[in-house]
């Protein structure tokens, strides 16, 4: 098997290569009780778990797997629904589709791609809907979820991996989540799922089942049957287990009959009996034969490590760095209001200071009041560029994990999109401070007032990301920054001037801090 782009698949559907029909998909439910590890299995498989020791092999079409090409084929839902806040659904699924598609697809066979996976994940009605913040506004718990489901789909993957896709939700928003999970799987894609306590009607919807106990061992590993036919036929024929009374959910009498209770109490080892049953020896079989490389069979390979050039992946993110900027008043908004404040202040605090320079203390003034208004404007940038870049932070990182872009076109759309803010702040700082100090009227001049304030707002908001960039949160972050503005009050050559010394007649040396 291998993956079709969108423009030869037709409505996102995965063809088998040699009949031409299409694929049928497969639901594999991973379960087991707390602590049996099946999200660390699941973080394995799909590539994503960078803490810890594990050892064996995985492989590809009988090939080893290789993370960089195997990300550009699958697809992993995280269990938290990472989203940018300020983006609508639509923008969500174009920005992943741009940036994981081929570039020989065409806009408008993205723009199809995109248009079927709303239908698919039932969001079409609302795909103009920003999704918000979690628990405070935009989409619903439910409708986050099937977004993150989008967000993978778009990208037409072969495997998707799923992590509690159910978890958090009552039992209406559940079987919405898992009714499009079913769509996604009827397009011929392999779903590996970890689940915990499904309903009747969510587990039975699952064809596979891999069932786990605590420390990761399987104690069954195959198909579901119709109505959980072939897990109960299977559990049942093992002596001693009880069987299953009528209408019981088929999933809550197989974690109970397994639990390590019932294990003791029975004297029984699930997970040595799953090793001594034929289903075991079948599955060795099969993962044998799919192990070994066959003569249609090839490496997944791909010439470069990101679908887009690093222009394009730049031009991806500053779009949607735009618009989260443009649709974020409490930062933006607020910086512009703030500076327009602070400079009527320094204004009618240094009211035409600029024209009584007529000794060494006014000079002192014309310069205290640059000082004041660059440090106090730039920290204000510092502090409020902190918690917007620390909520991006937690979306960028899921999506570099998903091979979207890397973190160069990232840092250069964020360091660019700044851009046009600091240029309004500046220019309305000199606006109105310069004809209320009394500043001479020269172009000249003006520039350079205008320059000094554009890079000292710059370098301030710079430090602001840098600074989320290497602490794990907003707080430290925030300690970090409260070090710096002391070293730049202590250091910025006005609170300690250099010292003046001179000699007096009786060819003594004086020195005073002027």
């Amino acid at each position: 098997m291998r993956r079709r782009e969108c423009g030869l698949a037709h409505k996102l559907q995965l063809l088998d290569d040699v009949t031409g029909t299409l694929r049928p998909g497969v639901l594999t439910a991973l379960m087991g009780v707390s602590g049996a590890g099946k999200t660390t299995l699941l973080d394995v498989l799909a590539g994503r778990k960078t803490s810890g020791c594990f050892k064996g092999e995985i492989k590809v079409n009988g090939y080893p797997k290789i993370q960089e090409t195997f990300v550009r084929v699958s697809g992993y839902c995280e269990q938290t629904d990472i989203h940018s806040p300020h983006i609508t659904i639509e923008e969500s699924l174009f920005f992943s589709a741009w940036l994981r598609l081929a570039p020989q697809i065409n806009s408008k066979t993205k723009a199809d791609c995109v248009n079927h996976v709303l239908k698919t994940i039932e969001l079409d009605g609302i795909k103009e809907s920003l999704v918000g913040i979690p628990g405070v506004s935009g989409l619903s718990t439910e409708q986050r979820k099937r977004l993150t489901i989008g967000v993978e789909l778009v990208a037409n993957p072969s495997i998707i991996f799923m992590d509690e896709p159910t978890t958090g939700l009552d039992a209406r928003a559940a079987a919405i989540v898992m009714r499009a999970v079913k769509n996604v799987a009827d397009t011929g894609r392999t779903i590996v799922c970890t689940i915990h306590q499904p309903s009747i009607d969510i587990f039975e919807s699952f064809d596979e089942l891999i069932l786990l106990k605590t420390g990761g061992r399987i104690i069954y590993s195959g198909p579901l049957g119709n109505h959980s036919s072939r897990v109960i036929e299977y559990f049942e024929g093992i002596p001693g287990v009880p069987q299953i009374t009528n209408n019981y959910n088929p999933a809550t009498w197989m974690l109970e009959v397994t639990s390590a209770s019932t294990e003791a109490e029975l004297g029984l080892d699930f997970s040595q009996i799953y090793k001594d049953s034929l289903l075991y020896e079948n599955n060795k079989e099969l993962v044998r034969q799919l192990s070994t490389s066959g003569a249609a069979a090839r490496d997944l390979h791909f010439t470069t490590r990101f679908s887009q050039s690093g222009w394009g992946q730049f031009k991806s993110c500053l779009w949607k760095q735009h618009l989260s900027y443009w649709r974020t008043p409490s930062y933006n908004l607020m910086r512009i209001l703030n500076t327009i404040a602070a400079s009527f202040l320094f204004g009618f605090l240094f009211w035409n200071k600029g024209k009584e320079i007529n000794n060494q203390q006014d000079l002192f003034n014309i310069l205290g009041s640059l000082y004041a208004s660059f440090i106090f404007l730039g920290s204000m940038n510092c502090s409020s560029a902190l918690p917007y870049a620390a909520s991006e932070r937690t979306v960028m990182y899921r999506e570099q994990s998903a091979g979207m872009y890397s973190p160069l076109a990232y840092a250069f759309a964020q360091v660019t999109v700044e851009i046009p803010y600091l240029l309004i702040q500046a220019a309305l700082y000199v606006i109105i401070t310069y004809p209320m100090i009394g500043f001479y009227a020269s172009a000249y001049k003006i520039f350079w007032n205008f320059y000094g304030m554009f890079c000292s707002m710059m370098s301030f908001s710079y430090l602001g990301l840098l600074l989320v960039a290497l602490t794990p949160n907003v707080m430290a972050a925030s300690i970090l920054f409260s070090a710096f503005y002391t070293t730049y009050n202590l250091f910025a050559g006005f609170v300690i001037p250099q010292p003046v010394c001179f000699y007096t007649p009786l060819t003594t040396l004086h020195c005073s801090h002027n």
